[in-house]
């Protein structure tokens, strides 16, 4: 076996692990105290992905820091200009970006192919335009490890900012998608028993 598929196979078995024991330990402790809830449980389940998801770009970026080195940070998003300008540039890639993954996630014309080129295209021109001034980051898991591998220059921009801009973009969607259906009272009778 090669170090890489030992390596590789360390690294499912870990996350593996982890999801079980945390996720499905949640459901038995709460088959047994009831302390945790339907809420708790899926609250476990969540927070171990999101931990083995961080944990993962950490473990990439300690290999990349390893192999090359602490070439170009390791690939960490530092900004050219000031933390506030960054704070608004990756707010609002991030804006963007969320925006057209609830649009192909939930219009049913937008499937397949057509969702990820949506989604690549939007990922692609944030990167072009933004990517200059902050790193087109749009995604605390991309750039927690290079930050702490590399360069964790305003890090908080790269963790902030994702979460602000995909809070509004999923509020300005879910407001502009219910402006669009017309209201039960509008509705036909045979309507409203559809829905």
């Amino acid at each position: 076996m090669t170090i890489g598929l030992a390596r590789q196979a360390l690294a499912e078995l870990i996350g593996t692990f982890a999801l079980v024991f945390a996720g499905c330990g949640a459901i038995m402790v709460d088959a047994t105290t009831h302390a945790l809830g339907h809420v708790g449980v899926v609250i476990s389940f969540g927070l171990v992905i999101m931990v083995l998801i961080y944990a993962g770009g950490l473990a990439a970026a300690l290999v990349l820091r390893g192999s090359p080195g602490n070439v170009a940070h390791v690939g960490a998003t530092p900004p050219s200009g000031s933390d506030g300008q960054a704070c608004l540039w990756e707010s609002v890639l991030t804006f963007f970006l969320m925006f057209v993954i609830m649009a192909v996630a939930t219009d049913t014309r937008a499937v397949g192919e057509a969702a990820a080129i949506a989604i690549g295209g939007t990922v692609g021109l944030d990167a072009m335009f933004g990517g200059p001034i902050t790193g087109a980051s749009m995604n605390p898991a991309r750039s927690l490890g290079p930050a702490i591998a590399g360069d964790d220059t305003a890090i908080w921009v790269y963790i902030a900012a994702p979460l602000l801009g995909a809070a509004v973009a999923a509020a300005v969607y879910q407001f502009l998608r219910a402006e669009a259906r017309p209201h039960v009272a509008e509705q036909s009778p045979a309507a409203r028993d559809a829905a």
